[in-house]
């Protein structure tokens, strides 16, 4: 088994409420489910209008699956033209 948390900073420069923020956000986390095998949650900056950090954890039988999950999800972000992704960092479990 292999698993990363990612840690997903973003800005979203259209908003102007903290109700248009949650809704874009509520369809991005509805894509990502849809398209990869993970979990979600915002993890910071609640209460801010235009940031936003969300947590990932993934989990794969191989490592190759992994780092595909992980490159899949910072493209998507990448390409999406509501979020700007300001950072991604990886952490990755340790198996023993």
């Amino acid at each position: 088994m292999h698993a990363a948390a990612l840690r997903l900073e973003l800005k979203i420069p259209g908003v102007h409420s903290l109700k248009e923020k949650r809704y874009h956000l509520k369809r991005l986390r509805q894509r990502l489910g849809d398209t990869f095998p993970l979990a979600l949650a915002e993890v910071d900056h609640q209460d801010a209008w235009q940031r936003s950090t969300l947590g990932a954890a993934l989990v794969a039988a191989q490592a190759g699956q992994l780092e595909r999950i992980i490159h899949g999800v910072q493209r998507l972000l990448l390409e999406h033209p509501d979020f700007e992704l300001i950072e991604v960092g990886v952490s990755y479990l340790e198996e023993r």
